[in-house]
C-alpha cells in the first residue's frame, strides 16, 4: 500500500497491520482516548522513505513533527496529551519506567523480532534459540506478575502498553508458558486483553488472528 500524505492537522499514525511495536502505539492512543488517522502500510513501502529515512514503523506525524522511534513516540504522546497518564511525573519512577523499556527492547523485543520477522527466510536454529531464551526468561520472571494487577504496579502504565502486544504474540512465536507455573502471567494477560482500549487498539487483521486469546 502506498503511503498517503498526512492530513495537515491532528495525529496521523503510520502503522503495520500486525506488529507489536505498531500495536504498542495504537494501544497508547486508545488508552488515552486520542483520535487519530490510521494509515496501514508496510516497512518496505518505498513511499515511506520520503517521510522516514529508516522506513521504520510505527511513525507518528503531527503537524510538522515526525517521530519514528517507538519509545519516543509513546513518551511524546503521553506528555502532549495529559489525560490518562501512563508515565510517572516524578523523576525517579519515570527513570525506572524508561529503564524497563530499554531493557525490554534489548532483551525481549530483539528476540521477538527474530521469531516474527522474515519468517520465510528465518534461520530455524536462531528461531529455536530465541524461543528458548525468551520462554526461560519469562518463566523465571513470573514472580514479578504475582503481587500486582499490572506490571510491578497497582496502576496501569506505559509498561503494560508495551508488554501486552508482545504477550499477545507469544503463541505466534512458538512460546507456550506452563499454565500452572506461569499462572500469574496468564492472569495478567487476561486482565490486559479484556480492557476495552486493548481491543479497540487492534486492527481487523489482529482481531482475526488472535481472537482465541481475546475470548479466554
Amino acid at each position: 500500500m502506498s503511503v498517503e500524505p498526512a492530513p495537515p492537522q491532528g495525529i496521523t499514525l503510520y502503522s503495520h497491520a500486525d506488529d507489536f511495536r505498531s500495536h504498542w502505539i495504537r494501544y497508547v492512543l486508545a488508552e488515552k482516548q486520542i483520535k487519530y488517522t490510521l494509515i496501514l502500510t508496510d516497512e518496505d513501502d518505498e513511499d515511506l522513505a520520503s517521510l522516514n529515512p529508516y522506513n521504520q514503523l510505527p511513525m507518528l506525524v503531527e503537524n510538522d513533527l515526525k517521530l519514528f522511534k517507538t519509545s519516543i513516540i509513546s513518551e511524546y504522546v503521553d506528555d502532549r496529551y495529559r489525560q490518562n497518564k501512563l508515565y510517572a511525573d516524578a523523576p525517579a519512577p519515570r527513570a525506572e519506567q524508561r529503564q524497563y523499556i530499554w531493557r525490554f527492547e534489548q532483551d525481549w523485543l530483539e528476540l521477538a523480532d527474530i521469531m516474527l520477522r522474515d519468517s520465510d527466510t528465518l534461520n530455524k536454529a536462531a528461531q529455536k534459540k530465541a524461543q528458548i531464551k525468551l520462554q526461560d526468561t519469562l518463566v523465571s520472571l513470573t514472580p514479578l506478575f504475582q503481587h500486582f494487577p499490572f506490571f510491578m504496579s497497582e496502576h496501569f502504565s506505559i509498561l503494560d502498553c508495551m508488554l501486552a502486544p508482545v504477550f499477545l504474540r507469544l503463541p505466534s512465536m512458538g512460546i507456550h508458558l506452563p499454565p500452572q507455573h506461569c499462572r500469574p502471567i496468564h492472569l495478567y494477560c487476561q486482565r490486559i486483553f479484556n480492557r476495552p482500549a486493548f481491543v479497540k487498539s487492534m486492527t481487523l487483521q489482529e482481531k482475526n488472528r488472535y481472537s482465541a486469546l481475546l475470548s479466554n
